[in-house]
């Protein structure tokens, strides 16, 4: 790949790496208010990646984290430049829609496939370009994403979501009301989700459409390959679910959980009805009784599987904080 030939910074001596940063044919074209990745944007998506720790594991292109850990002002330049042609023409190479597909054995009989998990391994020049578009889809979004959600909001964390839990579990055994909670776990969430639903989703919370085209554009040819004993087998096409470890699923997943959690019916506390507690795909549904509760989980149950997410009823318990032993038994339709 072009990029792995540039990454020592301009040393190579073939024609194309000779050609200064600044000269690089841009496509001119109306942008609107949004204009190009700046390399600023670049840059900061690049410390992210450096700091992740996906970033140590090699994509379809096989370029190294040394690599991108090796750029310098030339190198930035030309990744700069990638990202350019990628927003101006909306379209990213085959190989940054490519991903391997590693498995990892759990635990059990090695000859049981359930017992492996499979890890999607994504180019990592390839997710440069959607961290940028994070940011700028972070900036809209951000300020509209429910208190509630702790998954997306700077500076929150599970901490945070702990504490208001521990308050509220305080009060009302202090008045002697009962909770009755249900933690919910929905079964390989971010495979389920159905390949169009975001872009409607992302037009709802006001993100322009040139920027939704850019988000689009990661997903028009994806598809995957499994690496079994360090041999690629033949490629095959992914039409459904969130892309593993980019940088852009976690929030395309968050406005599908947000809007799934608002027909639940939630406790009063502190003169505030709070119905649920969210963390990405962790869901606390809370109710002052096991019928509000049934109630609750039932019409979320519903909503799941109208945007194709399910509830796992084994990994799912329920939680109830009373001053007498009571027994809650919940049902979700598998």
């Amino acid at each position: 790949p072009l990029l792995g030939t540039l990454w020592i910074g301009g040393q190579n001596t073939s024609k194309t790496s000779s050609i200064p940063p600044t000269r690089l044919p841009v496509r001119k074209q109306s942008l609107g208010t949004l204009g190009w990745p700046l390399k600023s944007l670049v840059l900061r998506s690049l410390r992210w990646l450096k700091s992740s720790s996906v970033a140590r594991l090699r994509g379809v292109d096989e370029i190294c984290p040394e690599f991108l850990k090796a750029l310098d002002v030339v190198g930035l330049c030309w990744l700069t430049w990638f990202c350019n042609i990628a927003w101006t023409s909306r379209a990213v190479p085959l190989d940054w829609q490519t991903g391997v597909v590693i498995l990892l054995f759990k635990k059990g009989d090695h000859r049981v496939c359930s017992n492996y998990r499979g890890i999607t391994i994504l180019s990592l020049p390839g997710k440069v370009y959607p961290g940028v578009l994070e940011r700028r889809v972070h900036r809209i979004v951000e300020p509209q994403i429910q208190k509630e959600q702790c998954g997306f909001h700077p500076g929150r964390g599970t901490l945070d979501q702990l504490y208001t839990l521990r308050g509220i579990l305080e009060g009302v055994w202090e008045f002697a009301q009962p909770v009755y909670m249900c933690f919910v776990d929905l079964e390989k969430a971010f495979d389920r989700v159905p390949r169009g639903a975001p872009w409607g989703v992302l037009r709802v919370y006001g993100v322009p459409g040139p920027l939704i085209q850019g988000v689009r554009s990661l997903y028009d040819r994806c598809q995957n390959l499994v690496c079994i004993a360090g041999s690629k087998l033949g490629s095959f096409p992914v039409r459904v679910g969130l892309r593993q470890g980019c940088p852009l699923s976690l929030i395309l997943f968050m406005d599908r959980i947000s809007r799934r959690s608002q027909g639940v019916e939630g406790i009063r506390f502190g003169g505030q009805r709070i119905r649920y507690l969210l963390f990405a795909d962790d869901v606390v549904l809370l109710a002052s009784s096991e019928r509000d509760l049934q109630f609750s989980l039932e019409r979320f149950a519903a909503e799941c599987e109208s945007a194709g997410m399910r509830i796992s009823s084994s990994k799912s318990e329920t939680m109830v904080l009373i001053q007498k032993r009571v027994e809650c038994l919940l049902r979700v339709r598998d």
